[in-house]
């Protein structure tokens, strides 16, 4: 696994989250229902990429982030994530955020599907970043902040070998493995099969500095070529016009990460579960109890960072009100046919007392030790955002 695998991950979804984010912005500013008119203005949807762009790129943040260590789960990727949308007025109901995350991470499994050399993994998420630096074109410090991380990333993988690369790509091949959300766009074009699937070509361009298959050639001992004979390649292949840039500013040649949203087509941002069961079909009960305690853990704490007296507002990725609660209802409906399991997210007073009369006994005795730093994933970002 590769340990350099987490800035990547973050700067490529936090892209595609902002896509998304400017894409609903826009569609409910322009919307023709009266009753969400003015309610997210042009200056509302400015503000909140560049709220999202200056944590996102912060300089304590982004320093911690490039430090080797192992790739986040998807729970804990998607908590920061949470927390870096939440970074401004906006606020994302936890339907919203669920749809929000799997748009996230199957497009950038799409994109590093596509990709057709380990090393255009960096081109696109160059894309990504010459998109969001777009966005904030208008704050000169959002454009250092991006500016200086892109190059900080130049910095830290332009010198990987090809080996390091794949290392890297195999890295997030795994952690994509899994995810087989259906989107209404890759359905549409035909990307993308019904059970949630990618359905890849055998068909366009070639790496950059290889040959178009179909051809083999024979030399002698002297390394002249004495021969050829062709093969059918089994699909049409064309050579690669030239090298994406790997420069701060320049043409990177693929599209492979840019924006692939549009205000006229808000239909791009739906997406629904592909149907799994587990084999045996029975859920581990050590593992609702570890999820039951989370949750009761987690009940007591708020992590709200605007001001009591800002009023902010929510943005949710249905197009009406009904469709979410459908939604609801939809999961609730999977929930009975495919048995997932139900997780006490209330907080439980008694519980909660208990625990905190053991948590108490825990602090009595850390106070006799010398202080040790965290080993929990997330954990040192998640405080660094609250920071911010």
């Amino acid at each position: 696994m590769s340990m350099r695998t987490l800035p990547l991950v973050f700067i490529n979804l936090g892209g595609e989250m902002l896509y998304i984010l400017d894409q609903r912005l826009r569609a409910h500013n322009t919307s023709e229902d009266n009753s969400e008119k003015g309610v997210w203005s042009e200056n509302d949807r400015k503000r909140v990429m560049n709220d999202i762009v200056g944590t996102m790129f912060s300089k304590a943040f982004m320093d911690e982030l490039l430090k080797p260590q192992q790739l986040y789960s998807h729970r804990t990727m998607k908590t920061v994530l949470t927390r870096l949308a939440h970074a401004s007025i906006m606020r994302l109901n936890p339907a919203s955020m669920d749809r929000l995350y799997e748009l996230m991470v199957m497009a950038f499994k799409n994109q590093v599907f596509l990709c057709l050399r380990p090393k255009d993994l960096l081109l696109i998420s160059y894309n990504h970043m010459d998109t969001i630096r777009e966005f904030v074109k208008d704050t000169p410090m959002a454009v250092n902040q991006v500016d200086e991380t892109h190059r900080k990333i130049i910095e830290a993988y332009s010198s990987l070998s090809e080996g390091e690369l794949q290392l890297l790509r195999q890295t997030l091949l795994t952690f994509f493995q899994d995810m087989h959300v259906r989107v209404s766009l890759f359905l549409k074009d035909q990307i993308q099969n019904p059970n949630g699937r990618f359905a890849l070509t055998t068909s366009g361009p070639v790496p950059h500095g290889t040959d178009v298959p179909g051809l083999i050639r024979i030399f002698d001992c002297r390394g002249r070529e004495v021969r050829r004979r062709e093969f059918p390649s089994g699909g049409s292949y064309t050579s690669s016009i030239r090298e994406g840039s790997f420069e701060l500013h320049g043409n990177r040649v693929i599209r492979l990460g840019m924006n692939m949203y549009t205000v006229d087509h808000p239909e791009e941002t739906h997406t629904s579960r592909a149907p799994s069961v587990k084999a045996d079909g029975s859920p581990n009960p050590l593992a609702k109890e570890e999820l039951n305690l989370l949750a009761r853990l987690m009940g007591s704490m708020k992590t709200e960072n605007k001001p009591k007296d800002e009023s902010g507002f929510r943005i949710n990725l249905f197009n009406t009100d009904k469709e979410e609660a459908e939604a609801g209802a939809s999961a609730s409906a999977e929930e009975s046919l495919y048995g997932v399991i139900n997780i006490q997210a209330m907080q439980d007073e008694q519980a909660a007392s208990e625990l905190a009369r053991i948590a108490g006994q825990f602090e009595e005795e850390e106070e006799e030790k010398p202080e040790k730093p965290s080993n929990n994933k997330g954990e040192e970002l998640l405080a660094m955002m609250d920071d911010l």
